[in-house]
């Protein structure tokens, strides 16, 4: 498919849509140049997605004074998307301006020891109060920022789905690098940890949310025959010990096994018509494997094939832009696939595929679309210009 071409925006345009700054996470005066790229707002959201290299929680406390009344939400990252796509060490913003946007957030904190199902009605009471604050901007989403180290995606996206009465809602598991240490997200100068942030937003753009993967399920598959599924651990497939029957079955050698491995070798489930990757995170000193995913005994995993992943996300978001071209694009990118990037030499075009369609975010270690916790994709949401005479 040829490459979309992007048409420039009139600067009113670019001024009513998701504004944009980055800046390096090493900078002194970091939320100073953040400011001034983003402009003078005023603004209802502003998300910041911060290189584990920054001093977290002195940028989230700092943010939520410098933005006024805006709802400022924020999280670690496993690397950033800024305008020219994959970057590093960097503090991207993305911020959305009261002339178009109506937005309230929350957080859900202690989520080891929440009963989510009871977040659900304080839920509901936000969403109805949002769209009676803002009967005049029709469009919403749910943008969820969840630790990426809590195990509790799954559980929570399941929780909050019902509450959000049809609203769509994507999101991102926050990351350390590839240290898989220590995750956080904030709130309003709130830093947490087992936690997660949820921002409900009304706008008058049309939206479009979304999940795109490059992965096809092939006639290869493996039974969980013993598994922890609170710590998301197979222990055994096929009645064999995890890790070694996994090697075998994509002809690997069970002790080279790696985080580029799991990358290049995929497996998915079938939920429903459609199929969700269950991504490995890493081998235990016992040779099970560990998930970034909900994982159970009796679940059928599929080994997948990939598709080129340039090639296949170029023409996913150049479907998006049919007829219209987005404004800007909100996206939350598995470091698994930034991984394979990297593995394919790849990283480039495809930073350059992200930056041409305007996507900026971040790397995470997991991804939310809609009730489902999900690994090696992008989810996301595409912001539009208003339709004439709407």
């Amino acid at each position: 498919m040829k490459p979309a071409t992007l048409a420039p925006e009139s600067p009113a345009l670019i001024e009513l849509g998701p504004q944009v700054a980055e800046v390096f996470a090493t900078d002194p005066d970091a939320l100073a140049v953040i400011a001034e790229e983003l402009g003078p707002g005023p603004f209802a959201l502003v998300c910041l997605f911060v290189s584990p290299d920054c001093r977290f929680s002195e940028i989230a406390e700092a943010a939520a004074q410098r933005f006024g009344s805006a709802q400022v939400m924020a999280c670690t990252t496993a690397g950033e998307i800024g305008r020219a796509g994959y970057v590093e060490g960097r503090v991207v913003a993305v911020a959305f301006p009261e002339t178009a946007f109506s937005a309230t957030a929350l957080m859900i904190d202690k989520l080891g020891d929440r009963d989510a199902q009871a977040f659900g009605d304080t839920l509901v009471r936000e969403r109805l109060s949002l769209a009676e604050r803002a009967p005049d901007r029709p469009h919403s989403f749910a943008f969820l920022l969840i630790d990426g180290l809590s195990l509790k995606e799954d559980i929570l996206t399941a929780a909050l789905s019902p509450a959000l009465g049809g609203v769509p809602l994507f999101g991102g598991s926050a990351g350390d690098g590839v240290d898989f240490a220590r995750t956080r997200v904030a709130l309003n100068g709130v830093v947490a940890q087992d936690a997660a942030v949820l921002a409900l937003v009304r706008t008058t753009l049309p939206t479009k949310v979304f999940s795109i993967d490059h992965l096809l399920p092939t006639d290869d598959r493996m039974v969980v025959t013993e598994a922890d599924p609170n710590a998301r651990i197979v222990k055994s497939i096929n009645a064999e010990p995890a890790a070694r029957e996994y090697a075998r079955i994509v002809g690997k050698d069970p002790e080279q096994l790696d985080t580029f491995t799991f990358a290049a070798h995929p497996v998915v489930v079938r939920i429903g018509a459609d199929h969700h990757v269950r991504a490995i995170q890493r081998v235990t000193d016992n040779g099970e494997l560990q998930f970034f995913s909900a994982i159970d005994e009796g679940m059928v995993l599929t080994v997948a094939e990939k598709q080129d992943m340039v090639t296949h996300l170029d023409a996913e978001l150049s479907a998006l832009a049919d007829p219209v071209q987005p404004l800007a694009i909100l996206g939350c990118d598995c470091l698994l696939r930034r991984i394979e990037a990297e593995q394919a030499q790849s990283v480039r075009a495809l930073s350059d595929t992200l930056a041409r369609h305007r996507v900026v975010g971040f790397s995470t270690y997991g991804e939310q679309i809609g009730p489902l916790h999900v690994n090696q994709t992008i989810t996301g949401v595409a912001f539009y210009p208003p339709k004439e005479g709407g």
